[in-house]
């Protein structure tokens, strides 16, 4: 495992992490070497012991990472000095001919874009894991609270009443349809040659794509992706909406855990203190998530600023420009998701708060209802609910008292205003809206 570094613990969570380090993309590069070399005999242009000898020599306690890294300098890429040390190996061991077979017919970019899909393909297998995780933390949470009322809120202010399941339904759905879009993204391989023509596999080239992609079980394009980024561009959109997904969450996390509302807190022994206050119990877990959320964004435009511009067949420096922020998005993406299955799986609802919340304005939660109750039994009682709210906010007097005044003279009761304003008795549909959505998850596979 990769030693941490100092902030990684923080934003470098789950297991995007290894996923993409130094020694999985050496891991990745390797393997599509071998895989080369394997597909070649599977076409019937290499011998299979040759072949066989290749494979043998691409693992990864054989190459130097360290010297590959700095003799990458030379050639602008890791590959170059990594098909040296590979045929520097073999002629070690005797394997002149197999030496000779290395990366036959390939270009750097075809084994650097490959190993990306590679290291790609497992990172996003790992931040779906924890995407599906906190997903199903929080489609409990609806159920369990389907039927509790909370106070809605539009532009930070209190709207109209909820329940706490329709809220976290609203938390699943995002995280469900962020998996599926994961799950939707097929990585490819790349075999193109120096121009994407095949030319140096003599005829054999579309037969040695197709081998090499069934080995590694990527799609085959019909033509290379040298300079046609939109493969990449697509996993930084589906990144990016992951991200989204989790930042949503995980702001309402922070949100709801504020002191003055208090609704949910994370419930982890130990965790959320402060270097100078003794009674902090931060949110750590989604504090943390939506640090990693608030980075996407910038990160996916910094992929998809690489992934235009490039020229001809080969790109000079947009195709280099990828790699750091390409990493850094899976690694981001895949912490935001660990830290917020970790928040949601931990998160503990505070009944008690809600209750209080819902009757800080008095009853002026539920207007929408009042005037709803009045229709057809006074003249325009959207004025008149109006006017009452004003009147109450203004001289804090009870809502209640001062809708039963305007009303007096008809047949509106004070029982009826008060059973409109029971928040209970205006979350809409929201219970059987929880249900909808917990029925289409459970017809669904979810391994």
């Amino acid at each position: 495992m990769t030693a941490p570094g100092l902030f990684d613990a923080i934003l470098a969570r789950g297991g995007a992490r290894e996923a993409v380090s130094d020694r999985a993309w050496l891991d990745a590069l390797l393997e599509a070497e071998a895989a080369l070399a394997a597909a070649a005999a599977d076409a019937g242009t290499l011998e299979r012991s040759t072949a066989d000898a290749v494979g043998r020599a691409c693992t990864a306690d054989r190459v130097d990472v360290t010297a590959l890294a700095v003799d990458a300098a030379a050639s602008g890429n890791p590959v170059v000095p990594l098909v040296a040390a590979l045929r520097a190996v073999l002629r070690a061991d005797g394997e002149d001919e197999a030496a000779a077979a290395v990366h036959r017919g390939a270009t750097s970019q075809d084994v650097m874009d490959t190993a990306s899909m590679l290291v790609a393909s497992r990172a996003v297998a790992a931040l779906t894991t924890d995407l599906v995780a906190a997903a199903d933390a929080a489609a409990s949470l609806a159920r369990t609270h389907r039927d509790t009322p909370a106070a809605g809120r539009t532009l930070l202010q209190q709207a109209a009443p909820v329940t706490v399941g329709l809220r976290a339904a609203g938390w699943a759905a995002g995280l469900d349809d962020a998996v599926a879009a994961l799950r939707a993204w097929r990585p490819t391989v790349q075999l193109g040659g120096a121009v994407g023509t095949l030319a140096a596999f003599a005829g054999d080239g579309r037969a040695v794509r197709a081998a090499l992609a069934r080995r590694l079980e990527l799609d085959e394009p019909v033509l290379a992706w040298h300079t046609e980024r939109g493969r990449i561009a697509a996993l930084a959109g589906i990144l990016g909406r992951a991200g989204a997904a989790v930042g949503s969450v995980a702001t309402d996390l922070v949100l709801l855990a504020q002191t003055e509302v208090a609704e949910v807190r994370e419930d982890v022994p130990g965790r959320g203190g402060s270097s100078t206050l003794p009674h902090k119990r931060n949110p750590v877990g989604a504090v943390s998530a939506r640090a990693a959320a608030v980075a996407v964004p910038g990160l996916v435009a910094a992929v998809l600023t690489a992934a235009s511009g490039h020229e001809y067949e080969r790109a000079a420096g947009p195709w280099h420009a990828e790699w750091v922020p390409l990493r850094e998005l899976l690694r981001t993406t895949g912490s935001g998701a660990a830290w917020l299955a970790d928040s949601l799986g931990h998160l503990v609802v505070e009944p008690a708060a809600i209750e209080a919340a819902l009757g800080v304005t008095g009853g002026l939660l539920l207007a929408e209802n009042v005037t709803t109750m009045l229709r057809g039994r006074v003249a325009d009682p959207k004025t008149l609910v109006t006017a009452a709210a004003s009147t109450s906010l203004d001289s804090g007097r009870p809502f209640a008292e001062v809708l039963a005044e305007a009303v007096a003279g008809t047949d509106v009761t004070r029982a009826e205003i008060d059973a409109a304003l029971d928040p209970s008795s205006h979350t809409g549909e929201s219970a059987a809206l929880v249900d909808d959505y917990l029925a289409t998850r459970s017809q669904e596979d979810r391994p």
